[in-house]
């Protein structure tokens, strides 16, 4: 044994891997916190400053186009600069605009606030695959990838509690932004101080090392960079693409625009906000469920691909629970039933993402994942704007019903389209899959 092996047996940390997925937890839930503010008084801004839906989605629109840009830059930055650097660079970034977000006054100065936000918020989930792909085995990334994505959830079910709270105690929005960005720069220190590669880091055991590196996909030995034009060349690609623009949607869907559709139900602006939580916690829990659905089916001798499509195709129809929402007006039914539709939604999100570290190669992972961030982004660009059209001029309802039925053709494209790898480019950027 090496002395470097030595000292690490000594002074490792267990489960080190799983500490870093729990910084990629705490990561994303500050990063929902930060977006959260917006929604969660959306109730409250808009009564204040008589927005109209069309306004609110303008805000959104602004967050939304650089969030779009960024994904695609951010993914290839990450590549660039490594893991460890560029998260620390995003989120120390965006924590800085959050805090400053609580100046931020009318609609184009939240306009402004929400455009530097999503600058800055757009690495996170590129950066969290690639850091996945790096720590964990092909076994174990679909729990990985739930672990943080599952932050997303967390952080909006735990965010009209504490802005609430805050918003009732100080009687005004500002001090409840100005909180959420310090939380940020609490985590870019700890990131600094945990995270290297597996190789590099001084408190990784020799056995999880061993774990680590036996349990993935061996890499070529020419670690050139992919660009985007051999990227875009393969229908893997598109296939993650594609089934990801049609599916992210809804969940924007429910994270920005919940509270002010149940207000125009009827409902009570406090009762709405307070029920704002309940999808947040069903995604939380469709996170590990699918995650731990299809580990089951790869620990019994399923494929990757055979278990990631399989999960996708029996949660995304389940989507279509959504539809009776547009025609109850039992409040609590409507709460449940998108709770359901929710968790679903989490079951197929979970391989999506779980899909660039499970089809490409570590360096192509960044890139792929920001690649579809992007097309997901545009997506929702244009439903965002399509949403606060149709509100205004109709009602939520025909809205609800798009939003049960996209998610199955979205199933159905990455199914067809992500299989075995093949074409010039499948031995030097795919994965047996």
């Amino acid at each position: 044994m090496t002395p470097a092996a030595l000292h690490r047996r000594r002074t490792g940390i267990p489960n080190l891997r799983w500490w870093i997925g729990g910084l990629l937890l705490g990561s994303t839930v500050i990063n929902y916190l930060d977006r959260q503010t917006l929604s969660v008084l959306a109730p409250f801004l808009m009564a204040d400053y008589h927005w109209s839906n069309s306004d609110f989605a303008t805000i959104l629109i602004s967050f939304r186009l650089a969030y779009t840009v960024m994904q695609m830059v951010s993914g290839k930055l990450l590549d660039r600069v490594g893991t460890r650097k560029g998260l620390a660079i995003s989120v120390s970034f965006y924590s800085a605009v959050a805090a400053l977000g609580s100046l931020a006054s009318g609609l184009w100065g939240f306009r402004a606030s929400r455009f530097l936000l999503g600058c800055g918020e757009a690495a996170n989930w590129p950066g969290a695959a690639k850091a996945v792909s790096e720590w964990f085995p092909d076994r174990e990334r679909a729990w990985a990838v739930a672990l943080f994505d599952s932050g997303s959830s967390l952080g909006g079910a735990i965010a009209p509690w504490i802005f609430l709270y805050v918003y009732h105690r100080t009687h005004s929005w500002r001090p409840v932004m100005a909180a959420t960005g310090l939380f940020g720069f609490l985590w870019v220190a700890a990131w600094l101080w945990l995270y290297y590669k597996p190789k590099a880091h001084p408190r990784v055991t020799p056995g999880e090392l061993h774990i680590i590196e036996s349990g993935q996909s061996p890499a070529p030995e020419i670690e050139a960079r992919a660009t985007w034009r051999e990227l875009l060349g393969l229908k893997q690609t598109w296939g993650i693409i594609v089934g990801r623009a049609l599916l992210d949607p809804y969940w924007f869907l429910v994270a920005e625009w919940f509270g002010i559709y149940l207000v125009s139900r009827g409902i009570r602006i406090e009762q709405s906000v307070l029920g704002f939580w309940a999808p947040f916690l069903a995604a939380d829990i469709g996170n590990f469920f699918g995650a731990g659905l299809s580990s089951y089916w790869i620990k019994r001798g399923w494929p990757v691909g055979k278990a990631r499509r399989t999960t996708l195709m029996i949660f995304g129809p389940c989507m279509l629970a959504l539809i009776p929402a547009t025609v109850t007006s039992n409040y609590w039914l409507v709460i449940a039933l998108f709770a359901f539709a929710t968790f679903a939604y989490a079951c197929c999100a979970t391989m999506f993402l779980s899909l660039p570290a499970d089809v490409f190669q570590s360096r192509a992972v960044a890139s792929v994942s920001g690649l579809s961030g992007t097309g997901a982004g545009l997506v929702t660009l244009l439903t965002t704007y399509i949403i606060g059209r149709v509100a205004d001029s109709s009602s939520f309802q025909p809205i609800i019903i798009a939003a049960s039925l996209i998610p199955c053709v979205a199933t159905v494209i990455l199914v067809t389209l992500v299989r075995a790898p093949k074409g010039p480019h499948a031995n030097r950027l795919l994965l047996d899959f």
